[in-house]
């Protein structure tokens, strides 16, 4: 299947995971120039090579070329194979980074995909752990991507810069996935919330609830954080604080925020006080924004539209991230696929900022690996 599709060619290191997720479900090779050509530091970095190894060990057959420098990579995707995985991220970057592209591949593997991950769960900068689990899984079952093998567990809490966390996904595989109609977002109906602490005072976790319920409290009544203490060996290697918040509506959408302490060592104190209130304003931002899959999660909706059945999937999102945007580009080269995008500026009915309606028909991708039973 591989060997007809003609290789695409790109240059930089911006969207590498982008490439290779949709250059693996697509089938079509890809080769990525001058990958920070010009840096004091050329090449691949240690998370990005630690990406191509884990999608390395998924699949089966893939071949990976890098040239001497790390600035040039040819990657031909293999079948995507699943099984048991267990697999070390790189510290410079949180599980999510890697947990974000398995949850698109992870429904079309040959196997059922049961991986162990080891790391940064909560960071600054990629999507955490627990927002991945709140928003991203219920946002699968809406395709039909469900059962009692689907979950995602913590097991250990790491902070930067030490790591040391672990988390278990688990994913059923499926022929095929279902379109969806997602124009609806409702109102938000309750605020849930997960407040942690690893290798500090227990104490720091309960300051962040109560600022944080000082600003949602003004909006609804129905607010439930939860305080997670983790001792010993569960608290990874540094010590660190976070909150994370997810809003759902009365039409089954979550819309998250989050934020996590500064790495020990680096920049200045983060006092929990303001940590929990500016997540709180964080949150409430993101409700403006609205639509029916927040904005960490609309390249993975979008995604998962366009491997639909050839039949009309539609979504509303709310203003389109500049990630999405380059990703909606991606789609178009590697499967030959166009949204319509028709913008629906607030009314009175729709309070908030401006929503974008996203509509496709699906190219009919069959997960043709998957084992007969």
């Amino acid at each position: 299947m591989a060997t007809q599709a003609h290789s695409l060619s790109y240059a930089g290191c911006n969207f590498l995971r982008q490439r290779l997720v949709l250059s693996t479900l697509s089938g079509r090779p890809v080769k990525i120039r001058k990958i920070r050509a010009r840096d004091d530091n050329p090449g691949l970095r240690d998370f990005e090579a630690s990406f191509i190894r884990l999608l390395d060990k998924i699949t089966n057959g893939s071949r990976i070329e890098i040239n001497q420098t790390g600035t040039t990579l040819y990657y031909q995707p293999g079948l995507l194979y699943g099984g048991s995985v267990e697999h070390d991220c790189s510290v410079l970057r949180g599980i999510g980074y890697y947990l974000e592209s398995l949850l698109c591949l992870a429904p079309f593997m040959k196997h059922p995909l049961k991986i162990v991950l080891r790391g940064v769960t909560n960071d600054q900068v990629d999507p955490s752990v627990d927002v991945l689990k709140a928003t991203a899984l219920p946002l699968l079952k809406q395709f039909g991507i469900d059962g009692e093998s689907f979950e995602l567990k913590i097991v250990r809490r790491g902070m930067p810069p030490g790591g040391g966390g672990e988390v278990v996904f688990s994913c059923p595989v499926r022929k095929v996935l279902k379109p969806i109609q997602l124009t609806d977002p409702g109102k938000i109906k309750r605020i849930r919330g997960m407040a942690y602490s690893v290798r500090v005072s227990p104490q720091m976790a309960n300051r962040i609830v109560d600022s944080a319920r000082s600003i949602l409290n003004k909006f609804i009544p129905d607010i439930y954080i939860y305080t997670d203490h983790m001792k010993g060996v569960n608290s990874g290697k540094s010590p660190g604080f976070g909150l994370s918040l997810v809003a759902e509506t009365t039409s089954g959408t979550f819309l998250s925020a989050e934020l996590a302490s500064n790495p020990q060592g680096q920049g200045a104190a983060v006092l929990p006080e303001d940590l929990g209130r500016n997540c709180a304003r964080l949150l409430l931002e993101e409700i403006y924004r609205g639509g029916c899959v927040d904005s960490t999660n609309q390249s993975l909706a979008l995604l998962l539209m366009t491997l639909g059945q050839q039949d009309v999937s539609k979504v509303l999102l709310g203003p389109l991230s500049p990630y999405t945007i380059e990703f909606l580009r991606h789609l178009k080269s590697f499967f030959q696929i166009m949204f319509k995008i028709e913008t629906k500026p607030c009314g009175e009915e729709l309070k908030g900022g401006d929503k974008v309606l996203m509509t496709c028909v699906g190219i009919g991708f069959t997960n043709l690996s998957k084992t007969l039973k």
